[in-house]
C-alpha cells in the first residue's frame, strides 16, 4: 500500500469521526452539555492534592492529567461500570473521547491506571469532591437550606460464598482463624467482612445501605453517610440533620422518640415531619393517616433521586470489598448524580 492511499484513508477516517460527532450533536448528546455548563478546573487543586506522589524526581511514567482522570471515574459512575469495561469504552465511543477532550487513537489509561487513582483517591477524597462541589452549589442558590429529605437505599455488592460458622463469625465482628494463615492471605483479602445480609419484603440484599439527605427543591444529595445493610435506617437519622436544617421530612421507618429528641437538642429550630408507624393492637388514626399523606406527598421527592440512579447510572451497585471502598463509591456516585442534576437544572433555566 503506498503512502499516498494511507494518508488518504486516515484523513478519510478523520473525516467520518467529524461526520458522526456532529451526528451525536444533532440528537442531543448529554455529555456534550454537562462539557459546556461544567467548570471542571474548580476540581484540579484538590485532585492534585488528594493524588499526586510528592516527588517525581525518580522517573517513571509521568501521570495523565487530573481532570481527564476525574472525567473518567465518573463516566464509570453514571455508567456504573467495572475498570476494564471503562478502559474498553473511553477507547472506542467518540461521545465519551469528545467528552474527555481527546483525539481517536491517543493513549487512555488502562483498567490498573483507573483503579489505582481511585484508590489514592480514596473514600476521603470523594467526601471533599462531594463537599467541595456542593459548597459551589450552595453559592449558585440551587441548594435552598428551606428544608431536606431524609431515606435510604440498599447498596449490593457481589455475594460472598461462606459457610455458616464463617457468616456468624463475621456477623459477631470476628474473622475465621483459616484466613488469617499466611498462605490464606489472598483469600482475606477477597472476604468482605464489612457487608452484611438484609431482607426487606421479599427483596433480599448483601452489602450496604447509603443513608442520603435530599434537598427538597433541587433534589441534590446534601449529605451522605454508609452503613452496612443490616443497619436500620434511623441509626444514621443525628448524623444526617445538622444545625442549619430548617425542616426534615422522612418515613415511618425513621420514627424513633429517643432519636428526634437527640435531633431536637442538637437543633431546637429543626421541624421534623416523620410520617407516624402504627403498632400492633395501637393502629393508626384517621388523623395521623392524614397527617402521614400530606408528609409523603413531600418526601416521596427523595425517591426520584433513588429512581434515577437505578434507572440511569446503572443501578446501585458496587463491585468493591470493604466499607471504606462502599464509601468512597457512594459518594462519587452522589458527587456524579449532582453534576447531572445541576447541569439539568441549568438548562431548565437557560430555556
Amino acid at each position: 500500500m503506498s503512502k499516498k492511499n494511507t494518508t488518504s484513508e486516515k484523513q478519510s477516517m478523520m473525516f467520518g469521526v467529524e461526520i458522526c460527532l456532529a451526528h451525536l450533536s444533532e440528537m442531543g448528546d448529554s455529555l456534550e452539555k454537562v462539557e459546556a455548563l461544567m467548570d471542571w478546573e474548580m476540581f484540579r487543586p484538590l485532585i492534585c492534592k488528594l493524588v499526586r506522589k510528592d516527588d517525581y524526581s525518580k522517573g517513571g511514567r509521568p501521570p495523565y492529567d487530573e481532570i481527564l482522570m476525574f472525567k473518567i471515574i465518573l463516566l464509570q459512575s453514571w455508567n456504573n461500570m467495572s475498570d476494564d469495561r471503562t478502559e474498553y469504552l473511553i477507547n472506542c465511543r467518540l461521545d465519551w473521547i469528545r467528552f474527555l477532550g481527546v483525539q481517536v487513537g491517543e493513549k487512555l489509561p488502562d483498567s490498573k491506571t483507573i483503579w489505582h487513582f481511585k484508590e489514592r483517591l480514596g473514600d476521603e477524597g470523594a467526601r471533599e469532591l462531594f463537599d467541595l462541589f456542593n459548597k459551589k452549589l450552595y453559592d449558585l442558590g440551587f441548594i435552598s437550606r428551606e428544608g431536606s429529605m431524609v431515606d435510604s437505599t440498599f447498596v449490593d455488592v457481589p455475594r460472598q460464598r461462606n459457610t455458616r460458622e464463617e457468616n456468624e463469625k463475621i456477623k459477631n465482628g470476628e474473622v475465621s482463624e483459616e484466613w488469617l494463615l499466611p498462605e490464606k492471605a489472598h483469600k482475606l483479602s477477597q472476604k468482605d467482612v464489612d457487608a452484611r445480609w438484609a431482607k426487606k419484603g421479599d427483596e433480599v440484599h448483601y452489602g450496604y445501605k447509603s443513608h442520603d439527605k435530599v434537598d427538597r427543591d433541587s433534589k441534590m444529595v446534601v449529605d451522605y453517610t454508609v452503613t452496612s445493610a443490616s443497619a436500620h435506617d434511623v441509626t444514621a437519622f443525628v448524623g444526617l440533620v445538622g444545625g442549619d436544617d430548617v425542616a426534615v421530612w422522612a418515613d415511618s421507618a425513621y420514627s424513633s422518640r429517643e432519636h428526634e429528641a437527640q435531633i431536637r437538642e442538637k437543633n431546637p429550630g429543626v421541624v421534623l415531619h416523620v410520617c407516624e408507624k402504627g403498632r400492633r393492637g395501637n393502629p393508626l388514626t384517621d388523623e395521623q393517616r392524614a397527617s402521614n399523606r400530606v408528609k409523603s406527598k413531600v418526601r416521596c421527592r427523595v425517591e426520584h433521586v433513588f429512581g434515577y440512579m437505578s434507572r440511569f447510572m446503572g443501578g446501585i451497585s458496587l463491585r468493591t470489598i470493604g466499607l471504606k471502598r462502599a464509601r468512597r463509591g457512594v459518594g462519587l456516585m452522589s458527587l456524579a448524580y449532582n453534576i447531572r442534576r445541576s447541569v439539568c437544572i441549568l438548562m431548565k433555566q437557560a430555556a
